[in-house]
């Protein structure tokens, strides 16, 4: 229980203190308007309240990668909560700041865009492909996710014999609506509500499992336990926790997130509460669904069997049912399906506001919109029918990936205008070592090198690309800026 509320506690002095000194250096203008304004079209560039933002963009974020990520990493033991914590503070919600701040500094750009700008046209291109491709792997995950956990229970709790296939249907149906009207008609209108509901479902199982008779909160574990790995099949914790827990403490599919809400951010003062505090919201939930797998299983030998009769979603509904009773239990577990369901659809709105960016082609018309959209579907229709091990596997190493090429555009950015930098390289460098040291280990999905070897590799690449981003970058000019600061005119278009 100490351990538990020690980490939560960490997280909040994170965001108050670690935060403002995020939002210090990069140097907010409560006096810029914002691209809700200055773009404003009554479709994607649409002002709404903070509070409205800051829901939406922590239910954007918040697919099942909070979840599934923390349940499968607390296989490791409590020591995932370590990761979650220091990871959210210094890696994931930095990273969450710059892309949402730099996204409203460059006109509510998307992520290929802002790369090009500070990291050259080679790593925009790089990005829109990879942007791309991440996005419709995730628009698969948080299709195929939610409509196995729907038609599971639906089956389990009546005689009505739901088919898989219609739940994805029906998804998909729902994504391409929310794909192409105005964000200010279904996501900023009922997301608000969800992430209300979010809220009070992860409070009222942490709440549940600590007033419990029969489950103790992190009761079972010593001290000396917490950083110290426990994996019930001798898994290596490097570097494979930073992959598998990547939403609950960074995640690069964030950054394709934030500059949906950066089009709607009224002021740049909201941009700390918003894209750094939605973070740490995310963060919280990770570590209560760390606690619950740990605690309600007694082990993690028993969580381990848990997941291997039914993986993580059969976690989340035991230990909903099991906490909450039938009711409650339920209640809980559509918390937990509407997440994914939540951020598929702004994957493909993301995937589509990319595209257009990438044909130079307006968004305000419907007929533009299905342009963009109709394509993605079908790709991700197709994508749907490859095993979900396959797809989540892949999806892990691309979403981090993603998050370091992120972190290394805000290097950039930052020593272009000759800030302090290493809160963002810092990150970058051990992101960059993780991806690189896993895709040369992993067997699977990479080249299957001996761990020394493959993270000797990672380190020496992680170097030199930090020593190309600084020279590159540090002292250059670029005629664009309006200001000292390096911000772009922000009533003027991106490219």
């Amino acid at each position: 229980m100490v351990w538990f509320l020690t980490c939560v506690a960490a997280l909040i002095g994170g965001y108050f203190i670690y935060g403002a000194f995020i939002e210090k250096i990069f140097g907010i203008n409560e006096k810029r308007q914002t691209p809700a304004f200055t773009k404003q079209d009554g479709v994607d560039y649409v002002p709404m309240s903070n509070k409205k933002v800051y829901l939406v963009q922590l239910l954007n974020i918040a697919g099942v990668g909070p979840i599934f990520g923390p349940i499968m990493g607390a296989l490791y033991g409590p020591a995932a909560m370590l990761w979650i914590v220091l990871g959210c503070i210094f890696a994931g919600a930095v990273h969450d700041y710059f892309s949402g701040m730099l996204s409203v500094r460059n006109g509510g750009a998307s992520v290929p865009t802002i790369t090009g700008r500070y990291l050259g046209n080679g790593a925009k291109h790089f990005m829109n492909i990879f942007a791309i491709v991440l996005l419709l792997l995730v628009g698969v995950v948080f299709v195929s996710a939610p409509a196995g956990m729907i038609t599971n229970l639906v089956n389990e709790q009546t005689n009505i014999g739901l088919s898989m296939t219609t739940m994805v249907v029906i998804i998909f149906a729902y994504y391409i609506i929310a794909t192409i009207v105005p964000v200010d008609k279904i996501i900023g209108r009922f997301y608000p509500l969800f992430g209300a509901l979010l809220i009070f479902m992860s409070v009222g199982l942490i709440t549940a499992i600590a007033f419990s008779s029969e489950h103790t909160l992190l009761g079972d574990y010593e001290v000396s336990q917490m950083l110290t790995n426990m994996n019930p099949k001798d898994m290596p914790l490097w570097p494979a926790l930073f992959i598998t827990i990547a939403c609950g403490a960074i995640s690069g599919f964030h950054a394709t997130q934030s500059p949906l809400m950066a089009r709607c951010m009224e002021n740049e003062k909201n941009g700390r509460f918003v894209f750094y505090g939605a973070m740490i919201g995310e963060g919280v939930i990770a570590l209560i669904w760390c606690a619950v797998a740990l605690s309600f299983f007694g082990s993690v030998e028993g969580l381990s069997d848990a997941v291997a009769n039914g993986g993580p979603g059969n976690v989340v509904y035991s230990s909903s049912v099991g906490l909450l009773g039938v009711f409650g239990g339920i209640i809980a577990f559509l918390g937990v399906v509407i997440l994914p369901i939540t951020s598929g659809d702004t994957a493909f709105r993301s995937s589509r506001l990319i595209l257009a960016e990438y044909f130079n082609m307006e968004q305000k018309s419907l007929r533009n919109r299905l342009l963009m959209a109709v394509p993605l579907f079908v790709i991700g229709g197709i994508l749907t029918q490859v095993d979900f091990g396959v797809i989540w596997r892949y999806f892990g190493f691309a979403n981090q990936t993603t998050a370091v090429m992120m972190l290394w555009t805000a290097s950039a950015y930052l020593l272009r205008h000759n800030k302090l930098h290493w809160i963002t390289t810092i990150p970058a460098m051990f992101m960059t070592t993780v991806c690189i040291t896993f895709i040369l280990n992993n067997a699977q999905l990479g080249f299957g090198l001996p761990m020394m070897v493959s993270t000797i590799a990672g380190i020496v690449t992680t170097l030199a690309i930090t020593g190309y981003v600084i020279k590159i970058s540090k002292g250059k000019g670029d005629t664009e800026l309006a200001d000292e600061d390096g911000d772009v005119n922000a009533n003027a278009e991106t490219a």
